[in-house]
């Protein structure tokens, strides 16, 4: 009896861990649970984990729109968190002179790639800034051209109060015209800007100063600063392109005011009627220039119905004195500066995407067509004659394709007519995008 019974101990003692199990089995369900549970939090984590490493390698990607004046891809920050917003956007463009071209050559040019750089310090605090380089390359040359340059096109901060009174101060891009504050690729029509607002309203044109941004109402938006004005020393035949101070080593003698209204009426969506003014002085107190003062008045309107988009602009300027700061300046008798110049230029896109290959969120095709005028000899000082060269037309005519909202390929033909002597016609393409 005795080896049954030392067998019937070991048995006993084998089993009691299972017995056991079988007399709790609340606690052992409850165990499991508690397991499984776990599992849930570490797999709950690990997929956190992942999203923030990839959201902060990639932020998630925002609808770009234009905010308090400047371009979208420059608004990113005022749509970010709190800390570093970082967007951009580039120019890649071919241009080949085919008529009138003087022996000009076709080129390819890597035009501009910006980096709009900002900083949400809180929601009453935003600090923005654009980084332009230009010609993809500083410091040194090629066989075919000089360097290019890299500058600050704007850098700037505002203080958020109410949407009808905030502050901005630093350099800031002058609220004229369209193209000046929103110079994307993506958001104007052709491979270059229009000439009135790269010889009248000479885009991309800054300065340093401080003012006051915001919406009055629904439909009324308003920007107005106080600035450092022209240099007249960049003065010529061609207009005030070269006077812009732009934040460097700005000379502070002369201050100038800009401001500009805007107007999109309840009873037209889709249209927007506004128009800007500066004024102020030029010779900046130097030495043997006489005191002499500019202003400068655009109106524009554009209105954009379903895929029709157009655009209309005027721009008029007054130098005081343009006959002594000519000779001051030491101007030929051709090549005076001009009292008076004008511009503007009617511009119309229609997107036959949806007509073509059905409706689209995405593409867009849009032909446009754009005839402009402009004279920036228009009325010259007595002792000096007018270059009628710079008394001219422009016909523009292109294609814009768009695979994306912010991604645009695009073509131009440009016509050319001036009053007198030759103009280059020119064909050009481009490729550009914001982000």
């Amino acid at each position: 009896m005795a080896r049954p019974i030392s067998l019937l101990f070991v048995a006993v003692a084998a089993l009691a861990p299972f017995a056991a199990l079988a007399e709790h089995p609340d606690e052992a369900l409850a165990r499991d649970n508690r397991i499984a549970a776990l599992e849930r939090q570490v797999q709950t984590l690990t997929e956190e984990l992942g999203k923030l490493r990839t959201e902060t390698a990639v932020p998630a990607e925002q609808p770009l729109a234009s905010e308090h004046g400047l371009g979208p891809a420059a608004s990113k920050i005022y749509g970010a968190g709190r800390g570093v917003s970082i967007g951009g956007y580039g120019e890649l463009i071919y241009a080949n002179p085919i008529a009138d071209s003087g022996g000009a050559l076709a080129q390819a040019d890597a035009l501009r790639l910006v980096t709009y750089l900002g900083y949400k310090f809180s929601d009453k605090i935003v600090f923005n800034s654009e980084i332009e380089f230009e010609h993809a390359l500083t410091g040194t040359s090629t066989a075919s051209s000089g360097s290019g340059e890299v500058a600050v096109e704007f850098a700037s901060i505002d203080f958020n109060w109410k949407p009808a009174l905030n502050f901005r101060t630093g350099l800031v891009l002058m609220p004229v015209g369209f193209v000046n504050e929103v110079h994307e690729p993506p958001y104007f029509y052709g491979v270059f800007r229009p000439e009135t607002e790269t010889r009248l309203l000479p885009a991309t044109w800054r300065e340093l100063g401080v003012g006051a941004f915001g919406n009055l109402g629904e439909t009324l938006e308003y920007r107005a600063y106080v600035v450092t004005g022209f240099n007249a020393r960049g003065f010529g035949a061609d207009g005030f392109r070269s006077g812009r101070q732009r934040g460097n080593r700005a000379i502070a003698e002369d201050a100038a005011f800009v401001a500009r209204l805007d107007w999109s009426p309840d009873l037209a969506p889709g249209l927007d009627v506004g128009g800007s003014f500066y004024y102020g002085g030029v010779d900046q107190e130097q030495a043997g220039l006489p005191d002499s003062r500019v202003w400068i008045a655009e109106a524009h309107a554009q209105y954009r119905a379903g895929g029709f988009h157009s655009r209309a602009l005027f721009a008029y300027t007054d130098l005081s004195r343009a006959g002594t700061l000519s000779t001051a300046l030491g101007k030929a008798p051709g090549a005076g500066i001009a009292s008076n110049m004008l511009g503007g230029y009617l511009e119309l896109a229609y997107d036959i995407w949806p007509s073509l290959f059905g409706e689209s969120t995405e593409r867009a095709l849009e032909p446009f067509a754009r005839i402009e005028f402009i004279d920036t000899q228009h009325d010259v000082p007595s002792g000096f004659s007018a270059n009628e060269n710079l008394d001219y037309w422009v016909f523009s005519s292109g294609l814009s394709y768009f695979p994306h909202p912010n991604v645009v390929l695009k073509a131009e033909y440009r016509n050319q007519h001036a009053e007198f002597g030759p103009r280059p016609d020119q064909i050009a393409l481009g490729l550009g995008f914001a982000y």
